[in-house]
């Protein structure tokens, strides 16, 4: 089975998402215009036409359970294909546990997301960066663990050492880090350093790695210019530790499906493609 691990879905009629209806409004990773539209299952399948299932990743919804529950509609409206989810939960609000329960009695979800960072800029505006020094969100990462769920994190390398010691006190939650942990350039510089840094998240075993997103940051991007990135990746998570993720529709910002999967193709080496294209997300999010 050949699984998507991390793209999204919406209906704009269904759903309110404030940053889709947001005209003008530029983004960290570009001008979202020509993908402020319904972006539905069908049109993603037809994109994503060499793979089999789906996890779909919640992406700022004004309400994230009413997000889920859609996304729950959606898979039972299309049973041929397998689609789980990971939904939105504040792990450091006080209603958390009631809102985990809520989550869980939906059958796709498997886990939860709250981006700790997105990029330096809107990070100031949403504050999100402070969760690392939130005791709160530390409990709720343990809580979200003993339920069986896993954590989705998006945060910028500046935080890898803050998060590390805030995963150190949640060891029984599998996280899954979006998006490579975002490295931010593309010279060899700074991805020598990039490298270092990304090892304090590598060696702890809880942790996977998500090969998406890398768009967002270098929107000329090429095959050559992610290369590092994903043997980076590949070097310090191990295969059975990596999962492709075409992080649709933001990526389609910078290329067409075809070409950003085939890339990966070209650049993941036949003995590791079993993994990264299908194992290793299927065992972290329970896909059979």
């Amino acid at each position: 089975m050949r699984i998507d691990a991390h793209h999204h879905l919406w209906d704009l009629s269904t759903v309110t998402y404030p940053w889709l209806m947001a005209r003008g409004v530029p983004r960290f990773f570009g001008d979202p215009a020509p993908i402020q539209r319904d972006y539905l299952l069908p049109e993603f399948r037809r994109d994503a036409a060499a793979f089999d299932a789906s996890v779909h990743i919640q992406v700022g919804a004004a309400d994230g359970l009413a997000e889920a529950r859609w996304v729950q509609g959606v898979a039972e409206a299309h049973p041929d294909w397998p689609l789980v989810q990971v939904a939105f939960c504040d792990l450091a609000a006080d209603d958390r546990d009631a809102a985990l329960d809520a989550l869980q009695a939906l059958p796709t979800v498997r886990g939860v997301r709250q981006i700790v960072g997105r990029a330096a800029g809107e990070d100031a505006v949403t504050g999100t960066n402070a969760l690392l020094e939130d005791p709160r969100f530390a409990a709720g990462l343990r809580a979200a663990g003993a339920r069986g769920l896993s954590f989705d994190l998006q945060l910028i390398p500046q935080l890898y050492g803050g998060m590390a010691r805030v995963l150190d006190a949640a060891p029984d939650t599998p996280v899954a880090l979006c998006h490579a942990g975002s490295p931010q350039e593309r010279g060899a510089g700074y991805l020598r350093g990039w490298a270092r840094d990304l090892r304090v998240l590598s060696e702890r075993p809880q942790v996977v790695c998500k090969l998406s997103g890398l768009g967002m940051f270098d929107h000329g991007w090429t095959p050559n210019s992610i290369r590092p990135v994903v043997e980076i990746c590949l070097e310090h998570f191990g295969p059975d530790r990596c999962m492709f993720g075409s992080n649709f529709p933001v990526d389609s910002l910078y290329s067409d499906y075809a070409t950003l999967a085939d890339a990966y193709e070209a650049l993941i080496p036949d003995e590791a493609k079993a993994m990264v294209f299908g194992g290793t997300a299927a065992r972290f999010y329970g896909l059979g």
